[in-house]
């Protein structure tokens, strides 16, 4: 009887369901994170009568056929990369994109990741860092005697240096933005890498054609939204259960026939 696997592969779909949902829920106030979703698509189908076939010799059409599905597969889990709330922080280094684009950070083996997450320190070479003391990139060193540190929304770096009364740029803050953002590649640690599907990045300063802007003082949330993952949570729990109740039914039936054949 084909209905207990079918019913398995659907008990296995909203495992994985649940999974991704549990996902976005623990990550509801990681800054920068972006949702996931499950996608679905049906497996092949056994086609037992096939429509448009020739029902007679005088070449009478089948105007349906009978095909049996073989149930269901996760297709994808894509990102959706929409902009999370802005919450201000108050803190002078952490930076919020509103609009398009991702910061750039060079990784310990000379590769370059992307990331939402625009909550960044100072090392102790005043270095603009991650949290992980991942150095941002193109390298901003805030100097030890720097004051009024400020940001742009251009992504203009500048400071008031030592005696002096006149703000000095000590850096530019530059995006990155892809053809495919779904196609970036998590790597835990709130960043991304760049895959054959993402494309190639496309680097330029903050409010140039295509980019976001730069907010100093806030961080972009994740774009999670509690209702509406609780009510997909209720959706795939009750999914799970007709396709368990499928399996004890077919169970049953098949318990049946074996008793009959006694």
């Amino acid at each position: 009887m084909q209905a207990l696997y079918i019913a398995s592969t659907g008990m296995m779909a909203q495992e994985t369901n649940v999974e991704v949902i549990s996902n976005n829920i623990a990550n509801m106030r990681t800054a920068g994170f972006k949702k996931q979703r499950a996608e679905f698509q049906d497996l092949l189908y056994q086609n037992l009568r096939r429509v448009g076939a020739e029902t007679s010799e005088q070449g009478t059409i089948l105007p349906s056929g009978v095909q049996i599905g073989s149930g269901v597969m996760t297709a994808a889990t894509p990102r959706i990369m929409s902009q999370g709330s802005i919450q201000p922080t108050d803190k002078e280094l952490d930076m919020a994109i509103s609009g398009d684009g991702f910061f750039q950070i060079q990784l310990p083996d000379g590769g370059t990741a992307y990331t939402r997450a625009g909550t960044f320190e100072r090392d102790a070479t005043g270095t603009l860092v991650t949290a992980d003391g991942f150095t941002v990139e193109p390298g901003i060193t805030i100097p030890e005697n720097a004051r009024g540190l400020a940001i742009g929304v251009d992504g203009t770096v500048t400071a008031v240096l030592g005696t002096g009364g006149t703000a000095t740029t000590i850096g530019q803050v530059q995006l990155a933005r892809f053809i495919n953002q779904s196609g970036l590649q998590a790597i835990g640690d709130n960043l991304f890498t760049e895959t054959a599907s993402s494309g190639a990045p496309v680097t330029g300063n903050p409010t140039d054609e295509g980019f976001g802007s730069i907010r100093q003082g806030y961080i972009e949330l994740a774009n999670v939204n509690s209702v509406t993952e609780i009510s997909d949570l209720i959706a795939a729990q009750r999914a799970y259960e007709m396709n368990a109740r499928v399996v004890r039914a077919a169970d049953e039936m098949l318990s049946n026939t074996s008793q009959m054949m006694r």
